[in-house]
Formats: structure tokens, C-alpha cells, sequence
């Protein structure tokens, strides 16, 4: 597995592989199991990400067996509902004895994996670079976990080890923040 940055030629297959575990084409038992990703990722907002340097993916020998966007969240311009609620509770939200909004952060995620590559690292390698390459640019990665997505919690929480920074509810969605460090 290659762990590089995305190319705007990576857009097509990111795209394919978002609208495939997005919240809505999957079924309340999916959801659980696998959990999911949310938001408006199409085609040409990933080819967007790509040329800013935004999207780091999982390479299979020319497929793309996962993908994790790592950006500026207060850079964004028109941020989603929960990166809106994540910026606006920066300030109930301590990372490392700090406020959130006096740290430097990166928002960390959405990450999905494809089925097929699931369970075999895909994830950790995609996090061990963003923690990489945050380094020296930022202080934590941040992440948000829609209440409800044990998988996700499984992975970033219990197997990554990121830490609950506390709750915050944006368009009548409750999500819990989590940072690890980007000097790990």
C-alpha cells in the first residue's frame, strides 16, 4: 500500500468510494456496522482538495483503497453544519489544558476506507501520515464523531487513541470533538 497525497486524476475514484459509505445510500445496519461519512464530497470538490493539498489516499497498486481529508477548517469557505459547530465551540473545547481556538489544528477527516480494504491498516497508515505531516504545521488534529457512529469512535478513539475533547450539537446533531497530537 502507497500512502500518498491525491491527485486531481484520484478525483473520479474518491468520489466513487465517498458517495459509496455516505450516511444516506446506507442502511440504518450498515451505518452501525461500518459506520459512515457525511457531507457533500462530488467530484470536483475533491478535485478541489486535491490540487490545495487537502486529501492524502491508499493507493493499491493504482486504486485507491482509502482516503482521509486533512485542512484549515477555519479556511473553508462555505463549512458544512458540523465543522460550523466545531469552530463556533472552540472555546468549551480544551485541548492539552488549552482552548481549542488558542491551539493550531488541522480538521481531520472525513476518512473512508473501501470494503474490500477494510480491517488490513488501511486507516492507521492514512492517520500515521496526516499525524506526520501535520507536524510542525499544527498542534493537534481534530476530529468530529456524529453520536451514534461506534465505528468511527472504535477506530479514532479505542484503536487511535484521540482524545474526547466534549460535545457540541450543530443542526440538531450531536458530535463529539477528538484530537491527537500532530507531534506524535
Amino acid at each position: 500500500m502507497d500512502y500518498r497525497y491525491a491527485t486531481e486524476a484520484d478525483a473520479p475514484a474518491m468520489a466513487a468510494l465517498f458517495a459509496a459509505n455516505h450516511h444516506d445510500a446506507l442502511t440504518q445496519e450498515q451505518r452501525a456496522a461500518q459506520g459512515f461519512v457525511q457531507g457533500a464530497f462530488d467530484e470536483a470538490a475533491l478535485s478541489r482538495m486535491a490540487r490545495g493539498g487537502e486529501l492524502l489516499v491508499a493507493d493499491d497498486a493504482g486504486r485507491v483503497a482509502g482516503l482521509l481529508a486533512v485542512s484549515v477548517a477555519q479556511d473553508m469557505p462555505a463549512p458544512p453544519p458540523p465543522v460550523l459547530g466545531l469552530l463556533r465551540a472552540q472555546d468549551t473545547l480544551h485541548w492539552r489544558g488549552r482552548p481549542l481556538g488558542e491551539t493550531r489544528w488541522l480538521l481531520y477527516g472525513p476518512v473512508v476506507v473501501d470494503a474490500a480494504h477494510r480491517g488490513h491498516g488501511v486507516a492507521r497508515g492514512l492517520f500515521t501520515m496526516a499525524v506526520a505531516e501535520a507536524s510542525g504545521r499544527a498542534d493537534a488534529l481534530v476530529a468530529f464523531i456524529e453520536a451514534g457512529n461506534l465505528p468511527s469512535w472504535r477506530v479514532h478513539v479505542d484503536g487511535f487513541g484521540m482524545t474526547p475533547l466534549g460535545d457540541y450539537v450543530a443542526a440538531d446533531r450531536t458530535y463529539t470533538a477528538v484530537a491527537a497530537p500532530a507531534d506524535a
